[in-house]
């Protein structure tokens, strides 16, 4: 039997903490213990988990599938999991219970499989677990914390809405570093000054590549079929705003990258503009704008730069 190639798909990590709402579980964990928290889960574990932060995002994704053949899909969804595979017996029955196209996973007791993202080709991990995640991109994977609770999805919308922060996001945060030290003139005066140098790739580069690839597909199929209505929307939504959003422009052309539109807010509350825009999840560097945007979309904070590296730290207890 020939080896199950996932070069090239979109291949995501889901830990089970950000696909469900996992609250009361892990309320018995950290009240009782762990040998609690495992009787709790087999005495459970017919019992379906609800929908958590993520889920709409990866049952749309799922979705997309639709656009290939059965025995080879676009996207793979892989379950990243802490849980021993004696309790994330309810997990993959929860997946099957909603019936999510997920049979692949990773259970690792009480140790995050973020390790094994680049074996598995993912271009994403997703998290509620914090730790696991600033490790994750520590390492220098693409990964994310998704934050807020469950959000009411509608079963019957097969859109799907992705929106992305440039800086910290697609882009490195080399930019919010010259911000940092000089102050807005001092970023405005340096993204003029080097408006046509493309950034260097950030965390989710490769993963809006193939959120890009399935876009691509679409449109192949709107080609052939004329009454094929476009499910999948990417949008950026980032606090630069004229001379400074020529760059960003510039190094999306540059990485062969599109988005389908482009918010530059100079400032304004993200929180506002994602009351309409709704995306089904949103990607940010800066939690103080996630505080205004988790209250109403899926969000998820990327720790990566110097940003968070200085939260980190600040955070660490002392040796």
């Amino acid at each position: 039997m020939a080896a199950y190639d996932l070069e090239n798909r979109l291949v995501i990590g889901i830990a089970s903490s950000a696909l469900f709402d996992l609250a009361e579980s892990d309320a018995v964990f950290r009240e009782q213990g762990e040998d609690s928290y495992r009787a709790y889960q087999e005495e459970h574990r017919d019992d379906t988990l609800r929908p958590g932060v993520a889920f709409p995002f990866i049952r749309r994704l799922l979705s997309l599938n639709d656009l290939g053949e059965e025995d080879d899909p676009l996207v793979e969804v892989i379950v990243l999991s802490r849980n021993d595979p004696d309790t994330g017996l309810r997990v993959m029955r929860s997946i099957q219970a909603h019936e999510l196209p997920i049979s692949r996973a990773v259970f690792m007791q009480g140790r995050s499989p973020h390790a094994f993202m680049p074996a598995l080709n993912m271009s994403l991990f997703l998290s509620a677990n914090a730790g696991d995640v600033r490790e994750a991109v520590a390492a220098g994977l693409p990964a994310g914390h998704v934050l807020g609770g469950p959000y009411e999805d509608d079963v019957d919308d097969r859109d799907l809405r992705v929106s992305f922060d440039f800086d910290g996001v697609l882009a490195t945060d080399e930019s919010e570093r010259v911000y940092q030290t000089g102050g807005i003139e001092g970023f405005r005066a340096h993204e003029v000054l080097n408006a046509a140098v493309p950034h260097d790739a950030g965390p989710l580069k490769d993963f809006l590549a193939n959120i890009n690839r399935i876009q691509r597909r679409e449109e192949e199929k709107r080609r052939k079929d004329p009454d094929y209505r476009i499910r999948l929307h990417v949008s950026l939504v980032t606090a630069r705003n004229a001379p400074a959003h020529e760059r960003a422009v510039m190094s999306l052309k540059r990485w062969g990258l599109t988005v389908n539109d482009a918010f530059f807010l100079g400032g304004i509350d993200k929180g506002e503009i994602m009351k309409v825009l709704k995306p089904h999840i949103f990607f940010d560097d800066q939690a103080s704008h996630l505080a205004s945007t988790s209250r109403t979309t899926p969000s998820v904070h990327v720790p990566f730069g110097k940003i968070n590296e200085q939260v980190a730290e600040a955070v660490r207890p002392p040796a």
